[in-house]
Parts: C-alpha cells; structure tokens; sequence
C-alpha cells in the first residue's frame, strides 16, 4: 500500500488527469492513494515566526495521517538524489518492511522540522525546482517506472 501525502489541493486540470493517468496504471501493482492536505495562506509571509508556525500547522496535518508502523518517505530539497533503478531497488526495499509506505509533499514553505525528524528517508528528486503540483506528478512517474523495472516491463529503457 502506497500514500501519497500532499499538502495543497491539485485545481489544474491537465495535472488531475495525469495524476489520476498514473494512479490508475499503479493499481495494476499495488494499492495507492492520494490524500490531499489543507494549506495555509502564506501569501505575505515574510518573518520567520510566521513561516515555521505555518510550516508547523501543515505538519501537524501530515503527522496526523501517518501511523507509527508506517515507513515515511520524505520529497526533501536536501534529501538524497537517486536514479530510477536505485529507487525501485529501494522501493522494493521498503515494500517488503512495511505495509504502507507513506511520500510526503510538503507545503511551499517546506517540512517542519518534526516532518524532517518523523521521515525514515528523504528523497530529492533533483536540483531543479519543481512545483508542488508538478513534484505530485514526478514522484507517480517514478513509482509507476519502479514497478515497471521491478517486472522487466520496458517502460524503462
């Protein structure tokens, strides 16, 4: 069982369908869910007290939904970066500890820091910035091609 956490609703179209494109091909896999978050209002945010509280409120959410059996994957821009062989490698890895694996999307802000703590691991998925919605479709992507890998498909090349 995979979830997928994500902080924020995803309101673009196109992305929904894809999302929802990548969900369906996993079903064939293993059971997957998307769970989506409410996010605070960070408009015009600019002080530091204000972003870790807003950064603490979303966490409080994330942590709500995550069991202490629960192995926790964290999207982190300090995480550590992988190939898509290595991660099915360890995706696979996981699979066979537990019984849900759990990504996490944080806020804009980032992940509090009690999210950073709780993660078993932190996965970047590159240098480059991504949006959050975007980020969603990425790490779908790589799950799917995990599999793909796992069962000699040849969706990877």
């Amino acid at each position: 069982m995979i979830s997928l956490l994500c902080v924020g609703k995803n309101k673009e179209k196109a992305l929904r369908l894809l999302e929802d494109e990548y969900v369906k091909r996993l079903s064939a896999f293993t059971k997957i869910e998307v769970i989506e978050l409410k996010d605070e209002p960070n408009r015009h945010v600019d002080r530091s007290q204000e972003v870790d509280k807003i950064k603490e409120q979303e966490a409080k959410r994330v942590l709500a939904k995550i069991q202490d059996r629960d192995w926790v994957v964290l999207l982190d821009l300090h995480g550590k970066m992988m190939d898509s062989v290595a991660f099915s490698q360890s995706l696979e890895t996981w699979n066979q500890k537990v019984s849900r694996l759990v990504f996490v999307i944080a806020g804009s802000l980032g992940p509090h820091e009690s999210l950073i703590q709780r993660a078993d691991f932190k996965l970047k998925l590159g240098d480059m910035t991504f949006t959050h919605l975007m980020t969603r479709i990425l790490i779908l992507e790589q799950i799917y091609r995990a599999y793909m890998i796992q069962n000699g498909r040849s969706y990877h090349k």
